[in-house]
């Protein structure tokens, strides 16, 4: 069974985040925390880690 987990911030924005689980083999699935069912996407983990560096340069 996948863990999915949450960021503890995402109650400062009515619920509304991205859920991150470890998928291995070096992936990652991302899904929208208030679909849940509706699927999600896998990224490497190197892919995440470019995602993280560009959205913490953008704020």
């Amino acid at each position: 069974m996948t863990r999915w987990r949450k960021s503890s911030y995402s109650n400062d924005y009515e619920g509304s985040c991205v859920e991150l689980a470890g998928l291995g083999l070096g992936e990652v699935g991302l899904r929208d925390s208030k679909a849940p069912d509706a699927g999600h996407v896998s990224v490497s983990t190197a892919e995440l880690g470019l995602l993280l560096e560009r959205v913490r340069s953008e704020t």
